[in-house]
C-alpha cells in the first residue's frame, strides 16, 4: 500500500511540474551580462590520442611513425571503459541525489518542503530552460521591501550539494537569516530534468543567474553565491564567469575531487578511478576561485568527515589539518597576496591546526600578538594608493619584516575562513551564515 501511494505521489508531482509553464529561457534576453557555457577544450587532445599516425622530428626531418593496431585498440578501449564507468557507477556515486534507489530524501518530504516554502514564505516556483534543453526547477523567496530591511535587498543563490535539494537543503540557511533566496535543483534532482554532469550543472547555473538578473531584477553586485559541498563547483564557476557578483560563500567545500577520491579507493583501482575523474569530473574549484576578484568566505566544518582526508586513529574524528578547505584558503592567499604569504605559510598552517577556538585565540592574540587595526591600516593605505578598482594580485607586503608578514598572513587567513563545529551533513545554522569580509 505504501509503495503504491509513493508511486502515485511521484507520478502526480512529476505530472504537475511538466504542466508548469516555462518562466524563463536562457536565450530570452540577448543582452546578457557575461557567463557563457564552457566549451570542452579536450576534444582536440582526444582526437590526437586516437590518431593512427604520429609525427616526430629527428635530425631535422619529419618522419611518420605508425602506431601499432594493438596499441591503438588498447588506448581506445581504455577511454571507452573510463567513459562507461563515469556515466554509470561514477555518476551514481558522485550525484546520489539523482538516483531514486540511493536517495535518502523521501519524495513526500520534498513535496512538503516545497509546499511550506510556497505557503509560509510566499515562495515562487519557476521552471527555467537551460541552453541544453534541461528544465530546471527553482524556488524564489523575495524579501525586498519586507521587514528584513537591508538583508532582503541581497539575493543569495544557493547551490546544493550532491545529495540535497532546495526543498530541504542549504536553501533554508540564508532564508532563515533574512535574505532573499533563489534555489535550484541540479539536473536530474527533484523535478529538474536531465542528468547531473559538470557541463549540465554549469548550464543550469548560467540560466539561474540570467533569470535572477533579467527577470527578478537583481543587480550582479547584490547577488551572493552560496555553494555547499559539491555545489561549490557551480558557485565558483559563476563567480569566475560573472566577475561583478557581490560575494561568494563556500561551505564544506574542497579544492579538487582527486584527494577526496584517493582516500576512498583501493590501490588496485586507484589509477582507473583517478583518470576517470580527471577526464569526466574535473571539478577544479581551486583553479576557478583564483579568477574571482570579489569577497570570499570559506566555511570550514571542524567535524567534516567528507572533505577531510585523514582521521585520528584513537578518536576516529576528522583531522582538521587535512580539511581541503585549508588548501582553498592557501589558493586565495597565494593568488591575492603573494608577497605576504610567501615564506610564512607554516604560520598559517599552525593556525589551521588549532582544534578549538581557545587554542586558535591563543595562537593569534597571545603567541603572535596580531594587531588587527594595524593590518587594516596597512591594507587601506595600499588600496588608497592604487584606487578602489585595484585588482588582485596585490604587491602589498614586499617591504614588511618577517614578523609583520606573519601578522598580516594570520589576519587575512582569519578574515577569509570561518570555523563551524558541525559535521558535513548538518544544515548550517542561520546564525553562522554571514557575508564575506570586505576592506
Amino acid at each position: 500500500m505504501c509503495f503504491k501511494m509513493g508511486m502515485c505521489l511521484k507520478i502526480k508531482d512529476s505530472y504537475s511540474f511538466k504542466k508548469w509553464p516555462v518562466e524563463y529561457s536562457w536565450d530570452e534576453d540577448s543582452k546578457s551580462s557575461g557567463g557563457s557555457s564552457n566549451n570542452d577544450k579536450s576534444d582536440s587532445s582526444h582526437k590526437h590520442t586516437l590518431l593512427g599516425v604520429a609525427t616526430a622530428a629527428q635530425d631535422g626531418e619529419t618522419q611518420k611513425v605508425k602506431i601499432s593496431t594493438l596499441h591503438h585498440m588498447k588506448r581506445a578501449s581504455g577511454i571507452w571503459i573510463r567513459y562507461t564507468f563515469a556515466h554509470t557507477i561514477g555518476r551514481w556515486l558522485l550525484y546520489p541525489g539523482s538516483i531514486c534507489l540511493f536517495n535518502k530524501v523521501p519524495l513526500k518530504l520534498l513535496v512538503n518542503g516545497r509546499t511550506r516554502l510556497m505557503e509560509d514564505f510566499h515562495g515562487k516556483r519557476a521552471k527555467l530552460v537551460a541552453c541544453d534543453g534541461n528544465k530546471i526547477d527553482t524556488m524564489f523567496v523575495d524579501r525586498r521591501g519586507k521587514s528584513c530591511g537591508k538583508l532582503g535587498t541581497r539575493l543569495v543563490i544557493s547551490c546544493e550539494g550532491n545529495g540535497s535539494f532546495y526543498e530541504v537543503g542549504c536553501f533554508v540557511t540564508p532564508l532563515k537569516a533574512g535574505y532573499s533566496v533563489l534555489g535550484w535543483n541540479h539536473p536530474g534532482f527533484g523535478r529538474s530534468s536531465g542528468k547531473p554532469y559538470p557541463q549540465n550543472d554549469i548550464n543550469a547555473m548560467d540560466v539561474v543567474l540570467r533569470y535572477a538578473t533579467h527577470r527578478l531584477k537583481f543587480s550582479l553586485e547584490d547577488i551572493v553565491i552560496y555553494g555547499y559541498s559539491l555545489g561549490s563547483y557551480t558557485a565558483t564557476w559563476a563567480a569566475m564567469s560573472y566577475p561583478e557578483l557581490g560575494a561568494l560563500v563556500l561551505d564544506a567545500s574542497f579544492d579538487s575531487l582527486l584527494p577526496l577520491v584517493t582516500k576512498l579507493v583501493t590501490k588496485q583501482v586507484r589509477k582507473l578511478v583517478l583518470q576517470t575523474v580527471k577526464e569526466n569530473f574535473n571539478l577544479n574549484v581551486a583553479d576557478m576561485l583564483c579568477h574571482y576578484q570579489g569577497p570570499v568566505l570559506l566555511i570550514r566544518r571542524t567535524f567534516d568527515e567528507i572533505t577531510t582526508t585523514q582521521f585520528n586513529l584513537e578518536t576516529h574524528l576528522p583531522m582538521i589539518q587535512t580539511n581541503r578547505a585549508n588548501e582553498l584558503l592557501f589558493q586565495i592567499l597565494r593568488c591575492r597576496y603573494p608577497n605576504i604569504i610567501s615564506g610564512v605559510e607554516d604560520v598559517v598552517h599552525q593556525l589551521l591546526t588549532a582544534d578549538c577556538p581557545r587554542v586558535e585565540h591563543f595562537i593569534y592574540y597571545h603567541f603572535y600578538r596580531v594587531d588587527d587595526n594595524w593590518c587594516i591600516d596597512q591594507l587601506k593605505t595600499y588600496l588608497s594608493i592604487l584606487g578602489r578598482k585595484a585588482e588582485f594580485p596585490w604587491k602589498v607586503g614586499s617591504d614588511l619584516t618577517s614578523a609583520r608578514k606573519k601578522h598580516m598572513a594570520l589576519f587575512l587567513a582569519k578574515k577569509h575562513l570561518k570555523n563551524v563545529d558541525i559535521t558535513h551533513g548538518r544544515t548550517l545554522p542561520p546564525e553562522d551564515f554571514e557575508l564575506p569580509w570586505k576592506l
